[in-house]
């Protein structure tokens, strides 16, 4: 595979409206030809035998399951409240709206 030339790095710069100094060229011409070629090893590994996952492992749902139990009556919940109001907490109005 040819490597990536300095042409096609200032190319890429005035396209991306990026202002590269010349020895920069030569570094990110480096840069991206070993980019490149490690795209390409990784396209060989991947064969059509290999199904497309969006991870490594088999994941299932660690979650318990929902389970109906007795909990606080409204006027138990309500019992230790400074104020409340149709049996729900009465709290200060911070928005200011009605």
């Amino acid at each position: 595979m040819p490597g990536i030339t300095r042409e096609e790095v200032a190319h890429l710069a005035r396209l991306a409206r990026l202002e590269l100094k010349p020895e920069e060229l030569d570094h990110f011409a480096g840069q991206l030809d070993d980019i490149i070629g490690a795209v390409a090893r990784v396209s060989e590994v991947a064969d059509q035998d290999v199904p497309p996952t969006s991870h490594p492992l088999p994941l299932t749902n660690v979650m318990r399951a929902d389970e109906v139990r007795p909990s606080l009556t409204p006027v138990q919940a309500l019992s230790g409240a400074p104020a409340q109001e149709q049996q729900r907490f009465k709290v200060p109005q911070i928005l200011g709206e009605d």
